[in-house]
């Protein structure tokens, strides 16, 4: 079976190299090193990794960060994102497919003149798949959901919006990155603008 998750590892690794520490990325005020970072915390400090969601561990994340960065260069901290962890490769396409798709475009769609890349047909299939618990994605918007050829959901109840796009673009949109998702939405327009100035995502 392909692993979209582990290819998305590699392609993200090899890209963090080429662009460097300080490229900027689509995550709030990150530079590229602070992604990095945060990647290895995720998979290999869970015990800091609750200070990105919970702010009372902030500062211990932000401990093991500042820790990880003096022990370590960029070039091994991208080696240690780039090296999937033993015990994960079991559900690593459950918990990282779409999380190392989004860092990937994180980075890529950072720079100016980006192109969506052209996806395969399994890639967007196992995105989609993904994108099951859109209540926990989007909080308290209603959104109907539609990838053409693939399928359609709805979170939320009554919605007045329709997204529309690949499931890969419509990952992006339900992590908040609307700006630059492919997306075509169709409702009020009020509503309109209002789910592309959302906060959505984890």
């Amino acid at each position: 079976m392909t692993s979209y998750a582990l290819r998305e590892r590699q392609l993200l690794a090899d890209l963090l190299l080429e662009v460097g520490p300080d490229a900027a990325t689509l995550c709030g005020g990150w530079r590229t090193l602070d992604l990095a970072v945060h990647l290895v915390i995720r998979e290999r400090r869970p015990d800091a990794g609750l200070g990105v969601w919970v702010p009372a561990f902030a500062g211990w994340t932000d401990k093991v960060a500042a820790s990880l960065r003096e022990r370590r260069s960029y070039a091994e901290i991208v080696d240690l994102v780039r090296q999937r962890p033993w015990w994960i490769a079991p559900v690593d396409e459950t918990i990282n497919l779409v999380e190392f798709f989004v860092h990937h475009e994180d980075v890529r769609r950072a720079a100016k003149g980006f192109e969506a890349r052209d996806l395969t047909e399994g890639f967007e299939h196992a995105v989609w798949g993904r994108l099951r618990a859109l209540g926990l994605l989007l909080g308290n918007e209603s959104v109907r959901l539609v990838a053409p050829g693939v399928g359609e959901r709805t979170a939320g109840t009554s919605p007045t919006v329709t997204v529309t796009g690949p499931p890969s673009e419509l990952a992006l949109f339900c992590f908040g990155r609307q700006q630059v998702a492919q997306v075509t939405y169709d409702g009020p327009e009020e509503s309109v603008q209002a789910i592309r100035s959302a906060k959505l995502g984890l």
